[in-house]
């Protein structure tokens, strides 16, 4: 798609005032094309396949209205229903369709209606999940029957198109042994027709047993285009999630409000601390759950551990954020006089990015009385909360970033991790935040607060202060070896029959049972794939929630490692180099995670339908009107450039580009 300078500078005439009108040149006379809105139309019957779609547009905040099948009430899809006119110019209301197969109208009116609209508009379609047959340009089946464990490739076809952001296989689940997951059909293409401009372009191809064939494709027919799947999918699949962005890519020729990253970020707490040991003879953590006379030797970094984790960086070319208490380097040093660790860390402090996880880990919430447990809040004679100061919270604060400073260690002041997340509300035995909190960070320059995302996912809130929800990696804090991790991981995680603690049982709708794991081999076998399997899961969701570990995974066994290692093999072997993982600091999480709530509640109160925000392509050129202050997502492909300055928009990712933008712009189409 191109567009001429003349355009260009006529769109831009058009909006300046009267006086400055008459300064501009007369556009000659040109054929103005159709406005495509850039909103995706969702046909639906309730299929897990068009649910896994519908997962990708609200993910990358793209807009889109559902027609659903089932519902009496629904609207007829007609050409008034599809298209009009504004200001005598045609307009396609929808820039792309999303059906659940290829034939899912038993009115066949609604189905010739649509099928004019996308040949009228050129608009693309997805079919969802198809049998493989005439009707879609391929044959019958060579192959019917489960894709566990099979991993397919994106043709060169695909990763020219849509799908450049794809390097290596596409690898189908198989998460549970003797169950299929994931159920398709591998055929080959039906002859091209040049005669009548059919053909079809294998984008997925793959092999089970002695069939080869193609799992999706691009059929092009009576002046449309198909992207046709033969595979039954839902949103939480690995395979759907890799190719989950390329098939909204393809849809939409690359335009669209919506934008979108792979964000990984690891937070590893409590560096300078030592961390208490799970007892694997008494099942407990001695300073936690354990009674008394329970003792283990505390966890801590050595020189060593240090040197490892600053190679590693270097090697895998990703960051660990080091989330520092200072009191565990004075406490060292007061008992020893020295302490090898600190001097470590200090002389290798440029090579981490380090938070504040406040000097001495203090709870920050209400005062503990754990003389019971589980603990409780402490409360005065009248039955009140007695919360942890003001004063108290800022001197945890500033006297970590006074160490930092005396050791010469640059840290955001911006960013804080409280221990334990406290200061927060955390369910059941403190159900409000310390109001102290937010009063007492107010003058210390802190915007940023680290939250527990396994307890409370969304972003919130606190007076001047915002949570960034953290994601929690299952290596626990008080592990240091493989040993331990898996004897922790069974007890949590089997039933009390087969030596576990029954937590399992006591709680089915968030915990599942497992057979104890091996002492020598779980860790490997089982953890590491599990945990990365749930972490890619953020990665590929559009998260910008950071994860987090702690300093006692990073010694002895180092079994942090191994999980990091998966996460970003399994990751850089699906995604080429111009898709990396997103790493940012945790101000950026946050702000990222903000802009996406703030977007999405847009989309929920019918920003699009209502015309608060107005998007559309128009030979070539995306025009957008949206309200002040309002940052809306856009994606466009490469080569895009700024309506008014002509330089390149946004940045550049997975072969396109994007960028949240507020007001009205314009973006001119490569080559224009």
């Amino acid at each position: 798609m191109r567009v001429s300078r003349r355009p260009a500078l006529s769109a831009l005439c058009g909006v300046l005032t009267a006086a400055a009108l008459a300064t501009c040149p007369q556009a000659s006379a040109r054929v103005v094309g159709p406005r495509v809105d850039l909103q995706v139309l969702v046909v639906t019957n309730g299929s897990s396949s068009v649910s896994a779609v519908t997962d990708q547009l609200k993910l990358e905040g793209v807009p889109y209205k559902t027609v659903d099948l089932r519902a009496a009430d629904r609207p007829v899809i007609n050409e008034a229903f599809l298209s009009d006119t504004v200001d005598g110019v045609a307009r396609a209301k929808y820039q792309a369709v999303v059906l659940p197969n290829a034939s899912p109208f038993t009115n066949g009116a609604e189905a010739t209606a649509l099928a004019d609209y996308e040949k009228k508009f050129g608009i693309r379609q997805l079919d969802g999940y198809v049998y493989p047959g005439a009707d879609v340009g391929l044959n019958a089946p060579g192959y019917a029957g489960s894709l566990d464990g099979a991993a397919a490739e994106a043709t060169p076809a695909a990763r020219a198109d849509a799908f450049r952001y794809l390097r290596g296989p596409v690898k189908f689940d198989d998460l549970v042994p003797n169950q299929s997951e994931s159920y398709g059909f591998i055929a080959t293409p039906q002859p091209d027709d040049p005669a009548t401009g059919r053909s079809f372009q294998p984008f997925l191809t793959a092999t089970v047993g002695t069939t080869t064939g193609t799992l999706g494709g691009v059929y092009n027919h009576d002046g449309r285009s198909e992207l046709v799947l033969t595979f039954a999918a839902n949103g939480e699949q690995w395979q759907f999630r890799t190719l989950g962005h390329g098939i909204i890519t393809w849809l939409t020729k690359g335009v669209h409000l919506g934008y979108t990253r792979n964000y990984f970020g690891v937070h590893v707490d409590d560096v300078f601390l030592p961390d208490s040991r799970w007892s694997t003879e008494s099942n407990c953590t001695p300073g936690e759950d354990c009674p008394g006379g329970v003792t283990t030797p505390d966890i801590r970094m050595s020189p060593a551990d240090v040197t490892y984790a600053a190679d590693w960086q270097t090697q895998r070319s990703f960051p660990l954020d080091l989330a520092f208490n200072g009191l565990g380097s004075d406490e060292a040093i007061t008992r020893d006089g020295s302490d090898p660790l600190t001097t470590s860390l200090v002389d290798n402090r440029a090579k981490f990015r380090w938070l504040n996880h406040t000097y001495g880990h203090a709870y920050l919430g209400c005062v503990q009385d754990l003389s019971v447990r589980p603990w409780r809040c402490r409360t005065d004679d009248d039955d009140k909360v007695r919360w942890v100061s003001q004063a108290q919270i800022q001197q945890e604060v500033a006297k970590n970033i006074e160490w930092a400073g005396q050791h010469g260690i640059t840290v955001p002041a911006a960013e804080l991790v409280t221990g334990e997340h406290s200061g927060l509300r955390i369910q059941p035995q403190q159900p409000d935040d310390n109001p102290n909190l937010a009063p007492g960070l107010s003058g210390l320059a802190v915007t940023w607060v680290a939250g527990d995302a396994s307890r409370e996912r969304a972003q919130r809130a606190l007076g001047t202060l915002r949570t960034v929800p953290r994601h929690p990696l299952s290596v626990f804090f008080n592990v240091a070896t493989e040993a331990e991790e898996v004897d922790e991981y069974n007890w949590i995680y089997t039933r009390r029959a087969d030596g576990g603690s029954g937590i399992c049982e006591d709680n089915p709708s968030t915990t599942t049972c497992i057979k104890p794991l091996d002492a020598a081999t779980g860790f490997a076998s089982y953890i590491v794939p599990t945990d990365a399997q749930i972490a890619l899961s953020h990665v590929l969701g559009n998260d910008p929630r950071p994860h987090y570990a702690h300093q006692s995974n990073l010694t002895e066994g180092r079994i942090l490692y191994p999980l990091l290692d998966r996460v970003l093999g399994d990751y850089r072997a699906a995604f080429a180099d111009n898709t990396p993982v997103v790493s940012g600091s945790m101000a950026e999480a946050g702000t990222e995670l903000g802009r996406q709530d703030v977007w999405r509640a847009a989309l929920r109160d019918g920003a699009v339908e209502k015309g608060t925000v107005t998007a559309y392509v128009q030979d070539g050129t995306v025009t957008v009107k949206a309200p002040d202050g309002l940052d809306v997502p856009v994606t466009v492909p490469e080569g895009s450039k700024d309506g008014a300055t002509g330089a390149a928009f946004g940045a550049a990712y997975s072969g396109e580009r994007s960028a949240y933008r507020t007001g009205n712009f314009t973006l001119l189409p490569p080559g224009a």
